[in-house]
């Protein structure tokens, strides 16, 4: 790397003592680059073993790359700490404009430490901290407001990011998000909980610098391929014009569009909830992460009256996505297009993963048909397919948490299943909630063994769908080799903090040529011993706090619906993630 990058400066933030220190670790940048490199290096340095992962000695690091701030889509801010929902690994990824603030401030990680006495927000400008009292805000029933309040208090519109968390956060659901930019999320795992267990109730960061180049011509010439990519694409362009949403018809068409809590892997109503026709009648805005140019962030706009004023309407910014999509749609049965809107709302008002929360719910729906639980559980809630005024009802119960079986949704699907029953269909994945694919073994290995225990990781779902095209036959070694491929390039890319949507441009010749620029004279090799090095320090986190491959759950309702490719043979899996085992220690 370059002498005078700041990319080399982390600042570290006790809450404790109300203090901050800026050291140079250029090692941590120069070695692992960035991103889930340095964050996994930082969290081995500041999770001690055994560390509760709502109590003071867990982190929460904040990490971007050596790209940021220089390329297009090197947009995602990487955060480490341990997972108060799994219990190890919590790593979760958000764009928006946190990236690019981090980097402008002067630095390339942020380490938070350390529990406040009473609830604060931290105010990062530049190379100084600020320490602002939140108790006013504490206890605010919406997510949306505390943005607001925020942008109204501090400096920096244009160039600052704001973090916050909702109500979910502070009162502990294991699941609990963490909003950047109001559209965007470190969704997964619980980073709001740990947020909220440290009385950190948001994080502001600005900053204004430039960054210096190694070769102005070449990186300009770097820099115009990749914009080209960006721009022109046919991929790309289906990212802006539909988003993600655009998975929803190909997947129902497959058969591998989980509905009704994957009682099936087809869903009737998918035209009314799919992309194109989310585009055609709800589309409000398109919104970019900070140096974009793509703009896949679609803002639905939905109007919902007043229930006391005739012709009185309140329209609400939406964001959807295929993920929000499948978890509060298919996955609920859910057919009234505003009730899932208004679903999306209430997780983003009150700060849970949707994802998580989706498939909480459709657990407990099933658990009362079933007869696990029943009203008295619910405190009168008759929890049904599309039921939407009992779905908002339950995620606010999730929230304020009345009686012992709102206290159990609170902690997930696999958390409610140990207590009330169930396990066979609760989609959940070494203790993480399941994505939107049922596409194969591949997708539901890459689920398994993934260090996210998340579709990003490996992307297992491509791989099935692959196979399903050629006519091909997978076997357990074949798919766990893929697998472990692909998620050791992909810690490269997110140790770059590369934007998962533009893998395809950032190729390794050209990742080459762009750290080239940045100062870095490093070979496909390199990449791929880091890549190697970065999973093997997740993994090696994970075990150490208990994770087990050979004691993973695989949840019966999987082998039991058919996936494009058949049924998916439990004995296949199991030997499947012992080579996956294996081949992680080769």
């Amino acid at each position: 790397m370059l002498a005078n990058d700041p990319l080399a400066q982390v600042l570290y933030i006790d809450l404790s003592r109300r203090s901050f220190a800026i050291k140079p670790r250029p090692e941590l940048f120069e070695q692992a680059l960035g991103g889930s490199g340095a964050g996994v290096r930082l969290l081995e340095e500041e999770c001690a073993p055994g560390t509760d992962a709502l109590a003071a000695g867990n982190p929460i690091i904040l990490a971007v790359g050596p790209l940021t701030g220089l390329y297009p889509l090197a947009s995602k801010t990487v955060a480490m700490f341990k997972s108060p929902h799994t219990g190890n690994l919590g790593e979760s990824h958000a764009g928006g404009r946190s990236a690019i603030a981090i980097r402008m401030a002067g630095f390339g990680a942020i380490v938070v430490r350390g529990v406040s006495t009473s609830p604060v927000y931290v105010v990062v400008d530049g190379q100084q901290v600020h320490f602002r009292d939140a108790r006013a805000l504490w206890g605010t029933r919406s997510a949306y407001t505390i943005g607001s309040v925020l942008r109204e208090r501090e400096k920096g519109a244009g160039v600052r990011s704001i973090m916050r968390i909702g109500r979910a956060g502070e009162v502990g659901v294991s699941y609990a998000s963490v909003i950047s930019e109001t559209y965007r999320h470190f969704g997964r795992l619980g980073l709001g909980a740990v947020f909220g267990s440290k009385k950190l109730k948001g994080l502001v960061i600005a900053g204004q610098r430039s960054l210096p180049v190694a070769d102005r011509k070449a990186y300009r010439n770097v820099y115009d391929g990749l914009y080209k990519a960006a721009t022109q694409s046919p991929v790309m362009r289906k990212y802006h014009e539909l988003g993600t949403a655009m998975n929803i018809l190909p997947m129902n068409e497959m058969g591998a569009l989980p509905t009704r809590n994957l009682q099936q892997g087809t869903f009737e109503s998918a035209q009314a909830i799919c992309g194109e026709t989310l585009a055609e009648e709800y589309l409000g805005r398109r919104l970019a992460c900070a140096h974009c140019p793509v703009a896949c962030i679609h803002l639905a706009a939905v109007r919902y009256p007043y229930p006391k004023e005739p012709y009185f309407y309140k329209t609400s910014m939406i964001g959807y996505d295929h993920e929000p999509i499948y978890a509060v749609g298919s996955l609920l049965g859910g057919t009234d297009v505003k009730g899932m809107f208004q679903l999306l709302d209430e997780a983003e008002v009150q700060g849970v993963d949707v994802m998580s929360l989706g498939v909480t719910l459709a657990w407990a729906t099933e658990a009362l048909q079933h007869g696990l639980i029943s009203t008295v559980e619910t405190d009168g809630l008759q929890l049904e397919w599309g039921g939407y005024p009992a779905y908002l009802a339950a995620t606010e119960r999730i929230v304020s948490q009345p009686n012992d079986f709102y206290r159990a949704l609170a902690c997930g699907a696999d958390h409610a299943a140990s207590i009330y029953g169930g396990a066979d269909f609760a989609l959940t994945f070494g203790g993480n909630e399941m994505p939107g694919y049922h596409t194969g073994p591949g997708c539901h290995l890459g689920y398994l063994t993934g260090a996210r225990h998340s579709h990003l990781d490996s992307a297992g779902y491509s791989l099935d769908q692959k196979a399903a095209v050629k006519g091909e036959a997978l076997t357990p070694e074949g798919v766990a080799h893929a697998l472990i491929e692909e998620e050791r390039w992909r810690q490269v890319l997110t140790s770059l903090v590369i934007c998962l949507f533009a893998r395809g441009m950032y190729t390794p010749e050209v990742v080459l040529q762009a750290l080239a620029t940045a100062g870095y004279a490093w070979s496909q090799d390199d990449l791929a011993r880091l890549g190697a090095d970065v999973l093997r320090r997740k993994y090696d986190f994970k075990q150490r706090e208990g994770f087990d491959l050979a004691k993973l759950r695989i949840p019966k309702r999987i082998l039991e619906t058919d996936t494009p490719l058949g049924k998916i043979d439990e004995g296949f899996m199991r030997q499947a993630i012992q080579a996956y085992g294996q081949a992680l220690k080769a």
